[in-house]
């Protein structure tokens, strides 16, 4: 299985709405050309800040596919968020997205249950089965209630040929490590999955990011891993220091709205997130915007 490209920043791209909640497609093209012209090495669809939990099963989930393929035209590599409950939708999901050509897929742990290991294992091994010719990368997000241990994670990695690594949101230095330790040698790849450790993950072994901020300032999240790979040390930290804050501004927000929020500011025109979360307005938004600015952003 070949796993090579997965590394560097990827992007876990906004997903771009009309009026009646479906995917404004030329909104979407743009926020594609606007972040490969800054660098990113790979473009996720569906996570987390793209309100995978939205996407509607009436063909939106497969036409947002499609508009991204054919506005990349190959030059970085496609990953799908897989975010489903239940073990069957989520092999629904996968099977559609293999078949339409995307590069991989991320597979969120299931929210609202609390599955023990070995179900949780059976998940993870059911989807990855039945996209066998494709990578997949585990998504560890604490907002699921529980964590995939790195015990699980590395007798997966053991276990399916075609699970290749995981993206870490956790914000737990030491999980991350542990998930480094655990499957070193094997090829199996670790994403930081928090835009504030992007350098302290790389440092532990990481091979790159999945950085919801590379969607409206990509050229300096870029900056952050292409330093640290060049040996600049004392630059990726600084660059990881002038993220930072911008990173943390967006908390004031609903969560996942933020991201919207500040590439809005930005004059990127992302839209206004899918309900019930709503633009952050007011004192909020001028917070958001002062941090733009103290960045040389605005």
């Amino acid at each position: 299985m070949n796993s090579d490209f997965v590394k560097g920043v990827v992007v876990p791209i906004l997903t771009p709405i009309d009026g009646s909640e479906k995917i404004d497609e030329a909104a979407m093209r743009r926020m594609v050309n606007y972040v490969i012209q800054g660098g990113v090495d790979g473009i996720l669809l569906y996570g987390s800040n793209g309100e995978f939990f939205a996407i509607d099963d009436d063909g939106e989930f497969e036409r947002g596919i499609d508009i991204a393929l054919s506005e990349i035209k190959g030059r970085v590599p496609l990953y799908a968020g897989i975010g489903s409950i239940t073990t069957r939708k989520c092999i629904i999901r996968a099977e559609r997205a293999a078949e339409k050509g995307v590069q991989a897929i991320s597979i969120l742990q299931p929210m609202f249950l609390s599955p023990r290991d070995d179900n949780l294992y059976d998940h993870f091994a059911a989807i990855a089965g039945s996209v066998r010719d494709l990578p997949v990368l585990l998504y560890n997000n604490p907002r699921a209630g529980y964590g995939i241990s790195p015990a699980l994670t590395a007798r997966l990695n053991r276990d399916i040929d075609n699970i290749v690594g995981v993206k870490d949101s956790s914000g737990n230095m030491n999980i991350l490590a542990e998930y480094v330790r655990l499957t070193e040698g094997t090829g199996f790849k670790v994403l930081a999955g928090k835009d504030t450790l992007i350098f302290a993950s790389l440092a532990q072994g990481a091979v790159g990011c999945v950085a919801t901020t590379a969607n409206f300032v990509p050229a300096l999240v870029v900056d952050i891993y292409r330093r640290y790979m060049a040996g600049d040390m004392d630059g990726a930290r600084k660059a990881q220091f002038r993220l930072t804050p911008i990173r943390l501004a967006m908390d004031l927000a609903d969560f996942p709205a933020g991201t919207k929020d500040m590439a809005n500011l930005m004059g990127l025109n992302a839209g206004p997130p899918y309900l019930p979360n709503k633009s952050a307005t007011g004192s909020t938004l001028e917070q958001m915007r002062a941090v733009l600015k103290e960045s040389g952003l605005l």
